[in-house]
């Protein structure tokens, strides 16, 4: 059985792969460090965490427009 990726493995994916560079990958890696600390952060330092990774991701919107065979197909 696998075992969950964990956001070191992420992190060292991202690199591997020169996906650094990309927002959304970025805020997987956020995502997933948040769920990581999370049993040691209260309610609502928790809420606010995602609140402004939510905010982060609206900004990205359709940048990628026009773009989609760089962005998608490596």
């Amino acid at each position: 059985m696998n075992s969950p990726v964990n956001s070191e493995d992420l992190a060292r994916y991202l690199e591997d792969t020169d996906s650094i560079h990309k927002p959304w990958m970025l805020i997987q890696l956020r995502l997933k460090k948040l769920q990581e600390r999370r049993h040691t952060m209260e309610a609502r330092e928790y809420a606010d965490a995602i609140a402004d990774i939510h905010e982060d991701l609206m900004k990205l919107g359709k940048w990628w427009e026009g773009r989609e065979s760089e962005v998608f197909n490596p």
